[in-house]
C-alpha cells in the first residue's frame, strides 16, 4: 500500500474510502494557515491581548468578496469561544461576533448583539435597546465585537451612516473594547466619510492572489488536503497558471475549483489533478458565471 507521503495525516483515515464517500469528505471545512492570514490572525491576537483603557486599537479587514475574510474571523471566533463562568452569573465571551444586517440601523446593530447572547430583544425604544446590549457586552466581558460585512451600511442614508459609524465609536469608548469591522472595499469608502472613524480603523487587507511563490505555497497545501492517491504538482508551471486564471485570485473560488476538479479525478478514475481535469470539472470561472447570467 502507498504511503500517500504528498497528503496530510488528516485525509490518510478516508483515502482508502470508495469514491462516494471521498467526494463527500471534500464538503468538510478546511484551513489553511497561509502567511498572509497567519499574520491577521496573530494581529487580532494582539487586540484580544490588549489592556482595556479608553482608546483601544480597531481594524478593518478588507477583501474581496470569496476571498476568505468570514474564514478567516470564524477560525479566530472558533479559538475564543464563549467561556462557562463558575464563579459568577454569566458567561465570559471575549470574542462576539456578528452579521451586519442587510438594511443597517443602530437598532438592528443592538438586536443582533443581543440575538447572539441569546437575550430577549425588547420591543421598545432605541435607548432601551443601546442600554440593554450595553449592560449584557459588559456583563459577559466582550473585548472583541467582530461586524461582518460592515460595507452593508452604505445601504443606508447618509444620516443613517453617519449613525451607525457614531454607534461604533460609542461602544468601543464605553466600554473599551476593540471592533473588527469586514468588508468589501466599498467598506473604505464608507468609512472615509468620518475622519475620526478612518483614523480608529486601521485596514488590513486581503488582496486577490497573483502569481509567485505565495500562491505556489497556498496551491501545494491545497493538495495535502485533497483526498487524491496520486500527488498532482498543482504548484508547478502550468498547472499553477490554470488554477489562477480559472479561479480568478481569490481562495474561496480556488476551493471550489479544486474540489470540483477532485470530484472529477475520482470519478474518471485518474486520481490526480490534470489540466485535462481541470478543463472537464463543472467549475465554472466567477467571469463566466457573469456572462452566462447576461444572456438570461
Amino acid at each position: 500500500m502507498s504511503t500517500y507521503e504528498h497528503l496530510h495525516p488528516n485525509v490518510l483515515g478516508c483515502i482508502e474510502l470508495d469514491a462516494a464517500s471521498r467526494i463527500q469528505w471534500l464538503d468538510q471545512p478546511r484551513w489553511i494557515g497561509y502567511p498572509r492570514a497567519l499574520d491577521t490572525l496573530q494581529k487580532l491576537g494582539r487586540l484580544l491581548s490588549f489592556p482595556r483603557q479608553t482608546r483601544m486599537p480597531n481594524m478593518l479587514l478588507i477583501g474581496s468578496s470569496n476571498n476568505g475574510k468570514s474564514n478567516l474571523i470564524n477560525y479566530f471566533y472558533e479559538r475564543n469561544l464563549p467561556q462557562e463562568n463558575p464563579a459568577g452569573e454569566s458567561i465570559i465571551c471575549p470574542v462576539l461576533r456578528i452579521e451586519s444586517p442587510s438594511t443597517p440601523s443602530e437598532a438592528s446593530i443592538y438586536s443582533e448583539i443581543l440575538v447572539h447572547l441569546f437575550e430577549h430583544v425588547p420591543r421598545s425604544s432605541l435607548d432601551i435597546k443601546r442600554l440593554r446590549a450595553i449592560r449584557v457586552m459588559r456583563e459577559v466581558q466582550v473585548k472583541i465585537l467582530i461586524i461582518d460585512d460592515l460595507h452593508n451600511m452604505l445601504a443606508g442614508s447618509s444620516v443613517r451612516q453617519q449613525q451607525y459609524l457614531n454607534m461604533l465609536k460609542y461602544m468601543s469608548n464605553e466600554l473599551h473594547i476593540s471592533i473588527v469591522g469586514c468588508g468589501t472595499g466599498d467598506l473604505l469608502r464608507a468609512i472615509s466619510i468620518d475622519p475620526q472613524i478612518q483614523n480608529r480603523f486601521p485596514p488590513e487587507f486581503l488582496p486577490k492572489w497573483e502569481s509567485g511563490k505565495e500562491f505556489r505555497q497556498l496551491l501545494a497545501s491545497f493538495e495535502r488536503l485533497l483526498p487524491l492517491r496520486k500527488p498532482s504538482g498543482l504548484h508547478e508551471g502550468r498547472l499553477a497558471a490554470k488554477a489562477l486564471a480559472m479561479c480568478g485570485g481569490t481562495i474561496g473560488e480556488l476551493s471550489l475549483l479544486l474540489n470540483a476538479a477532485t470530484e472529477q479525478a475520482i470519478v474518471t478514475g485518474t486520481e490526480q489533478i490534470t489540466i485535462e481535469v481541470m478543463n472537464g470539472c463543472r467549475y465554472i470561472p466567477p467571469d463566466e458565471r457573469t456572462r452566462l447570467a447576461s444572456r438570461i
